[in-house]
């Protein structure tokens, strides 16, 4: 039997240029109108996070079926919001995080002198509530029959229905150290390489975008997947 086609898109980091370009190779591709999931990964280190999460809403809004699913920045940015975040907040202004670059998406500045709960309450005022229900709807697991779709991957040997969020967002090892079968391909994101790699059991969608490096989207058959490239597919 054929298997139903499924796109798959890697961590988009505010880069909206990069998503406007993966978007068009989707609607070229032979399988266009498929179901499409985003891994998370929405905001932060690019330029316009806010663009981002614009487009996604407004995409879903025109009946586009797309799966977005949560990433651990997505994650981060409502804990700031909800004044729950590490480090009263810090840890998601930080460098490495990148949350300044998606505040500054919004017209907040972040000084380092600023007080955490001043940018917090102006980050609330600029935000629009469309796009802070955009990030507490988002998923934490898309599954198939073939698949599974999750930000950072899964725990090994742990049921699907038993999954914590904080693996499904955060985990690296051992889910990356692992060589066995998870029963279907785990396709994620969150640990940056260098291009998607099709491991056999997994497939690592999250090609560096938030580094500078091309954002890619694949699509899937059964546990086949081709990268989608401006002269078609090509065998992962």
């Amino acid at each position: 039997m054929d298997e139903d086609p499924i796109f798959a898109l890697g961590d988009i980091h505010g880069h909206l240029g990069e998503l406007e370009r993966v978007l068009a190779l989707i609607d070229e591709d032979p399988a266009a109108g498929a179901p499409v999931v985003f891994l998370g990964d929405y905001v932060d280190r690019g330029p316009d996070s806010r663009g981002v999460i614009e487009r996604l809403i407004a995409g879903r809004a025109n009946g586009a079926a797309w799966v977005t699913l949560c990433g651990n920045h997505d994650r981060t940015m409502l804990d700031f919001l909800d004044g729950t975040g590490r480090g009263e907040g810090r840890f998601w202004l930080s460098r490495n995080m990148g949350g300044r670059a998606t505040l500054a998406s919004y017209g907040v500045d972040c000084p380092d002198t600023r007080p955490v709960s001043e940018i917090r309450e102006e980050a609330l005022q600029a935000i629009p509530e469309t796009h802070i229900a955009f990030l507490r709807a988002l998923e934490t697991m898309h599954v198939t029959e073939t698949q599974v779709f999750a930000h950072a991957g899964i725990r090994p040997g742990v049921p699907l229905d038993a999954q914590d969020e904080a693996d499904l967002l955060w985990i690296r090892d051992p889910f990356l150290d692992e060589t066995g079968d998870h029963g279907r391909l785990v396709v994620h994101g969150h640990t940056a390489i260098d291009a998607p790699i099709h491991y056999g059991n997994r497939l690592n969608m999250d090609g560096g975008a938030a580094y500078g490096r091309p954002l890619h989207a694949a699509v899937l058959l059964g546990r086949d997947a081709f990268v989608l490239t401006a002269f078609g597919r090509a065998r992962l």
